[in-house]
């Protein structure tokens, strides 16, 4: 039965190589077997289309004829449907076969359970990212401000230097490793022989062996205290914002990179001024006088208090522009403006002559 090998990887017949890749990278993790929601025969399946429309030849050649091009015999390996796995092995000792998937790796990794040791060495040395939470005043949230903050992490031992090692004590090379971190290993799996990288155990993953460890860190290169620091909150910042600290985590294991500080930034709400992206609000009381005759009436900005003139026959509800006296905008020159919302305010009680008054305004 002629199957439809685009219909499988979910792609059209003008895909390009890329996307016929990601698609059975995407397929291939979602119905592997050895996964709780896999379906074999759907993943063997999904191997055969990909055997053949990620060869330029073959989906050539099956654009011509079809899939029945392909039916008289399996290129692939063992039962794996028809998927060629030619390209990923080379030869392994005692007549077998090493793989090595190339970019194919990750999938593969995620699915039995390795990965790249070079990787995870430096990923379990790099200190740990911090988040934290902080509140600030309004008006510094407008125009910024330098906070200080204590803050207990690990830090590097100034004892060793991040060493780990007692000072004028040796450190030498790892001889499992060679000083990599981390050592080759062959897995077997139901692909064959694969070959993986993981952290050395005589190291930890360090290269490094040391033969006096600190005594104020225990060879760990960092301690754990709590200092004082010091950051700078820009200009424009959004409540809710989260703002990236580099190098400012954890320090990492025996001399490695920190992680990064991330603070996220609550602003306390001001008496009389609200905020909308860059743009400051505020409402105006006025009498029935100064909203028909105007008046100058002084009211607060982020800049101070400014007289505002109100002109003649304000209505309730209009707003009057202060144009640049809003917030810094944050990745950009200038800045917002204030606008002020004028509220007449209906007198009550009003005595017989103020009565007669307002009725002659008709």
């Amino acid at each position: 039965m002629a199957k439809d090998y685009y219909q499988i990887l979910g792609v059209d017949k003008n895909a390009s190589p890329e996307d016929i890749k990601k698609a059975f990278r995407k397929l291939a993790h979602q119905h592997h077997p050895d996964k709780s929601s896999g379906d074999e025969a759907k993943f063997k399946e999904i191997n055969e289309a990909y055997q053949v429309l990620g060869d330029k030849d073959k989906r050539a050649k099956y654009d011509r004829f079809g899939s029945s091009a392909f039916q008289g015999g399996s290129a692939g390996f063992g039962d794996m449907g028809g998927f060629d796995f030619s390209q990923f092995y080379q030869g392994g000792q005692n007549g077998g076969f090493e793989m090595n998937f190339g970019d194919l790796g990750d999938m593969f990794g995620d699915i039995f359970g390795f990965g790249h040791g070079q990787n995870k060495k430096q990923a379990s040395q790099r200190g740990r990212d911090l988040e934290i939470t902080i509140k600030i005043d309004f008006l510094k949230a407008v125009f910024g401000s330098e906070e200080t903050i204590d803050l207990e992490k690990q830090i590097t031992c100034k004892h060793c230097q991040g060493s780990g090692a007692e000072p004028n004590s040796q450190i030498k090379t790892c001889p499992d490793c060679q000083g990599r971190g981390f050592i080759d290993q062959i897995q077997r799996t139901m692909l064959g022989n694969i070959r993986t990288q993981a952290a050395c155990p005589k190291c930890n993953g360090t290269g490094k062996i040391i033969e006096q460890p600190c005594k104020e860190c225990r060879g760990q290169g960092r301690t754990l205290k709590k200092e004082p620091l010091t950051i700078k909150i820009p200009a424009g910042v959004s409540n809710g914002q989260t703002i990236k600290f580099a190098n400012q985590g954890e320090a990492g294991l025996r001399g490695s990179s920190s992680g990064d500080l991330y603070i996220n930034v609550r602003i306390q709400p001001h008496p009389t001024l609200k905020r909308d992206g860059v743009n400051i609000y505020s409402v105006l009381p006025l009498t029935f006088r100064q909203a028909a005759l105007g008046d100058k009436i002084e009211i607060e900005t982020v800049d101070g208090p400014v007289t505002l003139k109100v002109p003649a026959g304000t209505q309730s509800g209009q707003e009057i522009l202060l144009r640049g006296k809003g917030v810094p905008r944050l990745h950009s020159y200038g800045r917002g403006d204030h606008l002020v919302e004028a509220k007449v305010i209906t007198p009550k009680n009003l005595t017989k002559e103020q009565k007669k008054a307002l009725e002659l305004l008709d």
